[in-house]
């Protein structure tokens, strides 16, 4: 399968399994792929998400990492943060769909990142996360991101 580019019919096709619940999930157009040639240094996206308790009950699922920090209300009301705390990779996983839906977009691929994590995220809170293109390797069309 190809890369889809703008305006390019991108459907799964339907009889393949998972090929509705895709389709609804990979609308092709909200995608506004771009090319090496297209990124700039400089360029910059975000999202934005609330931290749901179903976002966290699920990445707890998802991974296996059923802490009761995360978890139990009973239990995380005796830790330091007084409440329950989303999973610091779910906050740092939204990296991931920033640089694989919108910079640089569908087909992106990132190698590695580093994290340092300042503060709980709890149940509720607004969380922001921004990458910015500081430099462009010709190299292998690489693209390195500060976040």
């Amino acid at each position: 399968m190809g890369y889809c580019s703008a305006g390019a019919n991108c459907a799964l096709p339907q009889e393949w399994e998972w090929g509705p619940v895709l389709n609804k999930m990979l609308d092709a157009t909200a995608f506004q792929p771009l090319f090496f040639e297209d990124i700039r240094v400089g360029m910059r996206e975000s999202i934005m998400r609330t931290v749901m308790d179903e976002d966290v009950i699920g990445f707890a699922e998802l991974t296996g990492d059923h802490n009761p920090v995360h978890l139990s209300d009973l239990y995380a009301q005796t830790t330091v943060f007084g409440q329950r705390i989303a999973h610091g990779l779910y906050t740092a996983s939204l990296i991931s769909a920033i640089l694989g839906t919108k910079l640089p977009g569908p087909g992106a691929v990132y190698i590695s990142q580093t994290l340092e994590f300042h503060g709980p995220v709890k149940i509720g809170d607004v969380v922001t996360v921004s990458v910015e293109v500081v430099e462009l390797i010709e190299k292998g069309s690489r693209v390195a991101s500060l976040l």
